[in-house]
């Protein structure tokens, strides 16, 4: 057993939470990608056609770890520690709050960045007219910022200080999307901007309100901001667009297929 006096133990204590740390950031991983999955296809969907070599591989590396940590928090509970509070519990009247808060910066940033944005490029607007109609791609406009990010919203210190933890950090974001302006921190990019106008056409169809309520509620239940199934749908769209840009396909028909299934 290690102990803190010891000044061998106390440096392989460091060295078992960097491990610990990294075995979470690929746990972290494997838990988005399992969640891409599960938005996208049903367990009876994986169950019958999944390459089951695979499958069986996923299963037992699953049952593995879950077995290992259930194993660790059984220990740490005979000992006596309680587990860390990761996640606050959270209101409705909360979630109310944040819904109305986000969705009036959302408003603001738009007033803010389009009247700055540029139409879409025609070279860009040759291949996304394959995935986007003709009027979304009238109607967005693009910005790119030189020297300056999108800065966190105002109440993100406050929602921090309450116990709120991971949200998307915004000036380290490729692009973010205000109702039908796609702003860009980095440079403009065609798969960026493709991620962005996916979630232009979430918003046109979905709505302001909607759009955040489904956002808020999402990030209550899944804790992350890429686990989101409105921000996990840009990312599924933008590999199946990557994969093969020639071939297209309505994003809006997407966008009409998730609000049909509850899938948001």
């Amino acid at each position: 057993m290690f102990s803190w006096q010891e000044p061998k133990d106390r440096l392989a204590i460091v060295q078992m939470n960097a491990e610990l740390r990294h075995a979470e950031l690929e746990l972290l991983s494997a838990q988005c990608a399992t969640d891409r999955l599960r938005l996208r296809f049903s367990s009876d969907d994986l169950a019958r056609f999944a390459q089951q070599d695979i499958l069986d591989k996923a299963i037992r590396a699953a049952s593995e770890l879950n077995h290992y940590y259930s194993s660790v928090d059984s220990q740490r509970r005979k000992a006596g520690i309680k587990p860390s509070a990761t996640h606050k519990s959270i209101s409705e009247e909360e979630i109310q709050e944040g819904v109305a808060r986000i969705a009036d910066f959302l408003r603001e940033q738009r007033e803010i960045y389009f009247p700055l944005g540029d139409p879409i490029s025609p070279g860009h607007r040759s291949v996304l007219q394959r995935f986007f109609s003709s009027s979304l791609l009238d109607q967005v406009r693009v910005l790119e910022l030189n020297g300056t990010r999108v800065p966190n919203p105002p109440f993100y210190q406050e929602a921090k200080s309450r116990g709120f933890i991971n949200f998307p950090e915004m000036r380290h974001m490729a692009s973010l999307t205000f109702i039908d302006v796609v702003v860009f921190n980095e440079k403009l990019t065609l798969r960026a901007l493709f991620h962005g106008l996916v979630h232009a056409v979430q918003f046109l169809l979905l709505g302001l309100e909607h759009y955040t309520d489904l956002f808020v509620r999402g990030f209550v239940r899944t804790h992350f901001h890429v686990t989101v199934p409105l921000e996990a749908q840009a990312f599924l769209l933008e590999s199946r667009f990557l994969e093969n840009q020639q071939q297209g396909f309505s994003v809006e028909d997407q966008v009409r297929l998730w609000v049909e299934e509850s899938r948001y």
